[in-house]
């Protein structure tokens, strides 16, 4: 039986290193909305609100006992 040799396109070299000018934003806005998501969801009630009312404890009532944090 005879094998059929199939031509391969020519491959590009890939690129190894990502500038660390090109992930600190990134990483930087990461870590920001994880910070406010957190906030939010784990401590937005009580002495430290910012924002009066029971509207967004209520909103994230039911993700802090997702994640295991009390709220009451």
């Amino acid at each position: 039986m005879a094998e059929a040799v199939v031509p391969t396109a020519p491959t590009r070299p890939v690129p190894v290193r990502v500038p660390l000018r090109e992930i600190v934003p990134w990483a930087v806005f990461a870590a920001v909305l994880g910070l406010v998501i957190l906030y939010f969801v784990g401590a937005e009630q009580g002495a430290v609100s910012l924002f009066g009312g029971t509207g967004i404890h209520e909103f994230m009532h039911d993700g802090r006992h997702l994640l295991g944090s009390p709220c009451h």
